[in-house]
């Protein structure tokens, strides 16, 4: 997510687990809100019931694969049909929402919109998963932010850790608190830079990882600011002013619209006794400030009519930035400012500003994320135009990674098979068009930019070849597991100086069970020779003779029981699999690999449920870190007994049933998995 700060209010679940913490005591829903006997329960009363706990599925590009994460954060209800308003770190990547409300009811929900450059997004409750459908929400208020003092007692309602909502108190200690170089070098979300917007709520109200998106509340039970993030023992909430309407226009549109005109602007020099306004830092090529002559070192201090203060602190930035930003795009504004002790003025036309990055995806058959190029991007690669496909990240061992020379993160594809590409759309239409019917990859000429370099090389595109497994040739077998009698066992099992090997385990329904072997037999001699083995170091001489040995042959076995001399005869038969040859069946969609049963799986069955029974079910034995089945709490090894009730009784009806799913898509599978000696029941809910 492009994050540079310190410390940011989300709650990553996926990736590191919630560590016990000191938490502010909560209050507990259970219990009944107390009378408003002072502002501060009042303040409760009014506000508690609309804040809302969000757990959130989300996705970023790394290692050229989207990769999944689990998050907490928090938010608050701002209308009565459900709209939820919370931080763009929290749900701008979200793919799957459940939100727990302050009675603990769990709700669905889905995202309305985002906004990086504010750290703002709405979420709405699907009202038609709550349990009371016609039961009226709680809804939360808006207070002035304007008005908020340094010293005013606030309230920071949330979820600290992904917990149950909680309150703690302190006091506005900063009505101006930004991100800056001080603190990290600013904040960047999804390549936005926040500062340039923002300016905190700063208070000591104490805030965990979690309650990114709660409110700061003020002693009237109104939300003033947006928690964000923690700087040491300080919060930063995001001016409720600023949060209402970017909320407005989310609802209303789904995104923000703001003006660019292509000038970046930085504090005086300390040095400029007679600077005045926001000194101009940078004019973007071919931008509308380049097109009306502003240049770098102007200093602008007056904007479309109203003034622009002197900004000798990187504080006072902000409300320049947002003059510009706030102004409709397309329309003619008046800028006056000074340029070597002369008054200037231009007519500046706005456009609609772009995100300063695309937002990266998946480029199927090519192992890369990508991203368009927008406006900014584009300059800041210094190429006059935004055609092209730039590369995020590239899987390590995949095919892009493997051509010679290899893309990389950075780079920017131009041209496949010499035909021009300017977008991803245009990329994965190829693609699509390329791979169609391919059993395997092939090959692509790439044409790509590398800083001024224009590069070519070949990457081969497509479905990757699944290497073929030979059959493997029938083999004799026994069907016990089995130790080296070493001489220090031998003295203690009073048989000093004999060599052989001691049952250890012995498999349900094999050769070596039927034969009357039991666990703790002493084997001394097969077929009148002697079992040469007394070191741990001979832990193969055993199955090596009876590898050596046809299929249907019948062995003669010598040794001991029970302190007494013992004779077995034993028909072996063919192994009926070897586990190098079980049937796998990868499933792309909700990233694992199931298999069927491994001989050592086979007999725990058995022995659970009894050796008269068909072992049931197919074994996990690879799962996507972060993918659908891990986030659902899919573990390799599990055995998969039964899908949405069905039993699974093979790979291929279970490989028909997941790839059903295909047509009907419901919101979540459940699967009854064993794991060791346990069932349990878990949901897997995909993105369709």
């Amino acid at each position: 997510m492009n994050f540079r700060f310190p410390f940011y209010c989300l709650s990553m679940l996926s990736l590191t687990p919630v560590v016990s913490m000191a938490v502010p005591a909560a209050i507990s829903p259970e219990a009944a809100v107390p009378a408003a006997s002072s502002d501060v329960d009042a303040a409760i009363e009014r506000m508690y019931p609309a804040l809302v706990r969000i757990y959130v599925v989300m996705e970023e590009g790394a290692d050229g694969r989207m990769k999944k994460m689990q998050g907490a954060g928090s938010g608050s209800i701002i209308s009565t049909d459900g709209y939820v308003l919370t931080n763009h770190h929290v749900a701008g990547r979200g793919t799957r929402f459940v939100c727990t409300l302050s009675d603990r009811e769990e709700v669905d929900a889905t995202l309305v919109g985002t906004d990086a450059l504010a750290d703002l997004a709405v979420i709405k409750l699907d009202l038609s998963t709550r349990r009371i459908k016609d039961q009226p929400l709680a809804v939360a208020t808006f207070g002035d932010s304007d008005r908020v003092k340094v010293g005013d007692v606030v309230l920071a309602m949330g979820c600290p850790g992904g917990l149950s909502q909680s309150i703690t108190r302190g006091i506005v200690a900063n009505r101006e608190l930004i991100s800056s170089k001080f603190t990290g070098g600013g904040m960047k979300l999804d390549g936005e830079p926040v500062g340039e917007l923002v300016r905190w709520i700063g208070h000591d109200a104490v805030i965990f990882g979690g309650n990114s998106g709660g409110p700061l509340v003020n002693l009237d039970g109104q939300i003033i600011g947006i928690n964000e993030v923690g700087i040491a023992s300080l919060g930063g909430a995001i001016p409720s002013n600023l949060a209402k309407k970017v909320a407005d226009e989310l609802i209303k549109s789904g995104h923000v619209t703001r003006s660019w005109i292509g000038l970046e602007a930085q504090p005086l020099l300390r040095g400029m006794t007679d600077g005045k306004g926001a000194l101009v830092a940078t004019v973007w090529k071919d931008s509308p400030a380049a097109k009306a002559g502003i240049e770098a070192g102007d200093f602008i201090t007056e904007y479309n009519g109203s003034p622009v203060i002197d900004c000798h602190a990187e504080e006072d930035l902000p409300l320049f930035n947002a003059m510009v930003l706030n102004t409709a795009p397309g329309i003619k504004v008046t800028v006056k400012g000074i340029r070597n002790g002369k008054l200037q003025t231009w007519q500046v036309t706005t456009v609609v500003r772009e995100p300063n990055l695309g937002r990266e995806s998946e480029t199927h058959g090519w192992a890369f994320t990508a991203r368009d190029l927008t406006t900014v991007s584009s300059l800041e690669q210094r190429r006059d135009t935004k055609d092209g496909v730039l590369i995020d990240t590239v899987r390590t061992g995949g095919a892009s990674a493997e051509a010679k020379p290899a893309l990389r993160g950075s780079d920017i594809i131009t041209k496949v098979n010499g035909k021009p590409v300017k977008n991803l759309a245009e990329l994965n239409a190829f693609t699509a068009e390329f791979t169609k019917g391919a059993e395997g990859p092939k090959p692509v000429l790439v044409e790509f930019e590398r800083g001024r370099e224009k590069l070519a090389t070949v990457v081969k595109v497509g479905p990757e070849i699944v290497p073929h497994q030979p059959q493997v040739a029938e083999k004799p077998w026994f069907g016990a597991a089995t130790q080296v009698i070493t001489d220090e066992l031998a003295t203690a099992l009073g048989i000093p100086g004999k060599k052989g090997v001691r049952i250890t385990v012995l498999s349900p329904d094999s050769p070596a069970t039927k034969a009357g072997l039991k666990e703790g037999d002493l084997l001394l001699k097969l077929d009148g020779r002697v079992i040469a083995a007394r070191r741990v170091e001979d832990s193969e001489v055993f199955p090596e003779l009876i590898l050596a040995n046809p299929v249907d042959a019948t062995i003669e076995l010598e040794g001991m029981r029970d302190g007494q001399p013992h004779k077995w005869s034993v028909p072996l038969a063919a192994r009926p699999q070897d586990d190098s040859e079980l049937t796998e069946f990868k499933d792309d969609l909700f990233e694992f690999t199931a298999r069927s049963l491994s001989s050592a799986q086979i007999d725990e069955a058995k022995v659970d449920h009894g050796p008269g029974k068909q072992p049931q079910g197919v074994a996990v034995s690879k799962i996507v870190a972060n993918g659908w089945a891990a986030l659902g709490g899919l573990l390799t090894e599990d055995v998969i007994l039964r899908v949405d009730g069905a039993d699974v009784n093979d790979i291929e009806s279970f490989k028909k049933k997941l790839l059903g799913y295909r047509e009907t898509k419901p919101r979540s599978i459940s699967l009854e998995i064993q794991r060791g000696p346990r069932t349990a029941f878990i949901e897997l809910e995909p993105r369709w």
